[in-house]
Order: structure tokens, then C-alpha cells, then sequence
């Protein structure tokens, strides 16, 4: 058990050695989490879970959620500043709770972050099917979407091939990745801009009513589903290796675009919702079809564009931040280490890229997405409930933070609300859900045990 229980040091000065390029600032850092949080959210899980779970209250879904990911940003953002190495959750669990404990909530992540890109490669066939069709273009039944066989469906052939031109471009290192990632950020929020500006012309508050159709259970289901739609600020720690100043830019990256996020999704649910009754929005581009609703169909066809576009920002942040966390985790020997080879020309983790995006690509093009968004909600509330707990035992085994380091408020009472909080949206999720948890958990415990226990770089 002690074995098992073996921790990494806790060594700032390990994020100098790092052989990545260190060129990240805090803007690069809040872009990348609203890259990642500010997609599939708001263009199209809203319409989904607002037809099927919670209606116009889903309003109040997103605060739950919300207020759930600030409680678990701001732990985050502590953990960032006092370790400032690459992986994230894993490497913080793993300075704090030992090695079998780092390796399970590596593997919670990598769920989280595989499931993310491809529910985002889905979602973009959605989008991208609607506007060929709008322009008398027309694929075959069989390879428009992922797997159902009373639908016709087999294969999402459009969400493998741009899940591959994803993994391409984050093999081209950091900056270059991240510097088309800010521009589609600026895109994006120019759409969204676009929408509510419209959208809040037709608004008919009848279509608030009734707000709550399928109550309080509606309500919190829905909140545990579209707490997936705010993972992402989470990524912003998987980069400490590749940012200047990580013990100020990533407290300030995680927060800041957490923020921003929130506000932007609150201000789209409240306008869809008044623009089009909650049965219609059953969809896969809700933005775009609000907008074709009340008459701007070129006004749809401009988001649709859009959020072909930037709905790559996602894939891009995500993919990012879980190669770094799988390179990291070569690197200490649970994983192979060809996963932390360094291409020598472009400093990214090669090998990592390709594994994370061959993966990636086949999920994205078999598994429906509503399966996607609610197995990745569970396997995300779990690796937060381990960092808000973790943030305890850091105070105790560690003491304060610095007057440099980020510090979160009213410990241990905001950790302990954070966990009971994401234990309750866990319960909010179905049984078939938490079969697959429990499946994935299982095979997390065999690989560590017959493979990662055994070449541990710190057993060695």
C-alpha cells in the first residue's frame, strides 16, 4: 500500500527544466478556456437539454453548474500556482494523495477530455450537414452520424476527418496552435454578439412559460449535463510548462474565462429560449435554427458558418491540454514512453498528439453525442470532487500559500461545498451512466496494475 501511495515532489523549479517552449501569456491562457468552454455549450447542448431536461429554467441549470466549476476553478487555480507543472489534475493528485490516486484522476481526465473532442467532432458534422443541405448537398444516410442502427446511421465520417485536422494542427506547437485558437475565439464571439443583438427583437416571453415544464428534476438533470458544457477551464493548468509566469497567469487564466463564459451562456439560453418554444429545440444547431425560426435565414446561415469554424476552437483547447497531460504521464512511466517524446523541430509532445487524436477521431465517429455529453459530465464531477478534496490535504500537509501564490477562500468550507455539490449532480445522471463509470473505472485500476505499478519512473 505504500507503494501505491508513493507521491511526486512537490519542485517549482521543475517547470524551468521542462523541455517545452515556454512563450504563454494570460491572454493565451484565458482565450484557451473560453476555446474550450465556449463551443458545443452554447451551439448545441442548450437546445438539447432545454427540449428534453429543463426547458427555459435551464437558465438556472447553467448557474448551478457555474457555481459548481467556480468552486472547483478556484482550487484549481491554488493547485496551478503552488505546482506549477504540466498535467494538470493528474500531477496535482498525484504531489498530493500518491501515485494510485494521480493515476485514477489522470484517467477520469483522459475520459473527460477524449469524450469532449469528440461529442465537439459530432457536433460539428451537425452543423456541417446542415449547411451542405442547405446548399442541395447531400451524403449518404449511412455516414452522416454515429452509430444507430434504427436510424440507418454506422459511421460520422465528416467528425473522424476534422478530428484529424485538429490532431495536425496541435502538432504544430503551442503558439501556432493557440494563435489560430484566439482568432476563432474573436469569431465566435462576434456570432454570439450577431445572435443576441437579433435574437432579443423576437423574444416572446409566452415562450418562457411554463419555465420550469419538467420541475425541479428537470432543473438539476439538466445543470448535471450542461456542467459539461464548462469543462475546459480546467485545460488552462495542463500548460504550465509552456507559460512564462505560472504561478500568476494560470490563477488569472482559469478564473477569467470561466467568468466570461458564464455570462455568455447565460445571455444566449435566455434569448433562445424566448425566441423559440423549448419542444422545437430538439436539434443539433438550436443557434442557427432560431435564427431560420424567425425568419434570418442568412443570418443562420452566417452562424452556421461561424460556428463551423469556431466550434474547432474546442477540439483545439482540449486536445491541447490532454496531450500535455498524456506526455507528462509517459513521462513518469504509468503510460508508454514514447508518449513523452518531444518533437525536436516544433517542442510538442508528437506521439502523445497522434495516440489523443487517432482515438478521439473513431469516438467522434461511432458514439452519439448525448451519450458523450452525460459520461463525461460523471468522469469530470469525480476529478473535481479529488481536487477540492485535495486542496484540504494540501493546507494541512503544506500550510498557507505564499503571498505570490493564489489561495482559496474559506478552506476547508468551500472544498467540502464544492464535493457535495458535484456528489449531487453525479446522482442527477442515469443508470446507464454510471454502469459506463463504473466500467471505465475498473479498466483505469487493470492498466495501472499491469502496466503503470510496474514501470513507475518514481518506483524505479
Amino acid at each position: 500500500m505504500k507503494n501505491y501511495m508513493r507521491k511526486k515532489t512537490i519542485d517549482p523549479s521543475h517547470h524551468q527544466s521542462s523541455k517545452l517552449r515556454k512563450e504563454l501569456k494570460t491572454v493565451d491562457l484565458i482565450l484557451l478556456g473560453l476555446g474550450a468552454m465556449v463551443g458545443t455549450g452554447i451551439f448545441v447542448i442548450t437546445g438539447t437539454t432545454a427540449a428534453n431536461n429543463a426547458g427555459p429554467s435551464l437558465i438556472i441549470s447553467f448557474v448551478i453548474a457555474a457555481f459548481s466549476c467556480a468552486l472547483s476553478a478556484l482550487c484549481y487555480a491554488e493547485f496551478a500556482s503552488r505546482i506549477p507543472t504540466s498535467g494538470g489534475a493528474y500531477s496535482y493528485a498525484y504531489s498530493i494523495f500518491g501515485e494510485i490516486i494521480g493515476w485514477m484522476t489522470a484517467w477520469l481526465v483522459i475520459c473527460e477530455y477524449l469524450l469532449a473532442i469528440a461529442s465537439v467532432g459530432s457536433g460539428w458534422s451537425g452543423y456541417v450537414h446542415g449547411f451542405l443541405e442547405g446548399m442541395g448537398i447531400h451524403f449518404p444516410l449511412a455516414l452522416k452520424a454515429s452509430y444507430n442502427v434504427a436510424n440507418g446511421t454506422y459511421v460520422d465520417i465528416i467528425a473522424i476527418l476534422i478530428t484529424l485536422v485538429v490532431t495536425y494542427v496541435v502538432m504544430q506547437g503551442a503558439k501556432k496552435a493557440l494563435r489560430l485558437n484566439n482568432i476563432m475565439v474573436i469569431v465566435k464571439f462576434s456570432l454570439i454578439v450577431i445572435f443576441l443583438l437579433v435574437g432579443i427583437f423576437y423574444v416572446a416571453p409566452d415562450n418562457w412559460t411554463p419555465f420550469a415544464p419538467f420541475g425541479v428534476k428537470g432543473i438539476t438533470t439538466g445543470a448535471a449535463i450542461v456542467f459539461f458544457a464548462f469543462l475546459g477551464f480546467d485545460a488552462v493548468s495542463t500548460a504550465a510548462e509552456e507559460v512564462k509566469n505560472p504561478q500568476r497567469d494560470i490563477p488569472r487564466g482559469i478564473i477569467g474565462s470561466l467568468v466570461i463564459a458564464t455570462a455568455l451562456y447565460i445571455a444566449v439560453t435566455l434569448v433562445l429560449t424566448g425566441m423559440v418554444p423549448y419542444t422545437n429545440l430538439n436539434v443539433k444547431d438550436p443557434v442557427a435554427f432560431a435564427m431560420r425560426f424567425v425568419g434570418h435565414d442568412f443570418v443562420a446561415g452566417i452562424i452556421s458558418v461561424g460556428a463551423i469554424l469556431t466550434l474547432l476552437t474546442v477540439m483545439i483547447s482540449m486536445m491541447y491540454g490532454l496531450t500535455r497531460m498524456v506526455y507528462v504521464i509517459g513521462r513518469d512511466g504509468l503510460l508508454p514512453k514514447t508518449l513523452s517524446v518531444v518533437d525536436e523541430k516544433t517542442k510538442t509532445p508528437k506521439n502523445a498528439t497522434i495516440a489523443i487524436g487517432i482515438v478521439s477521431a473513431i469516438l467522434s465517429g461511432i458514439i452519439p453525442l448525448e451519450k458523450l455529453a452525460e459520461l463525461t459530465s460523471i468522469v469530470t464531477l469525480m476529478a473535481f470532487a479529488i481536487m477540492a478534496a485535495g486542496i484540504i490535504k494540501l493546507r494541512k500537509d503544506f500550510g498557507e500559500p505564499k503571498i505570490n501564490e493564489f489561495k482559496v477562500p474559506l478552506v476547508p468550507i468551500f472544498p467540502i461545498i464544492s464535493m457535495l455539490v458535484c456528489f449531487y449532480l453525479m446522482t442527477q445522471l442515469g443508470m446507464a451512466t454510471w454502469i459506463a463509470f463504473g466500467i471505465w473505472v475498473v479498466a483505469g485500476l487493470l492498466i495501472y496494475f499491469l502496466y503503470g505499478y510496474k514501470h513507475s519512473e518514481l518506483g524505479k
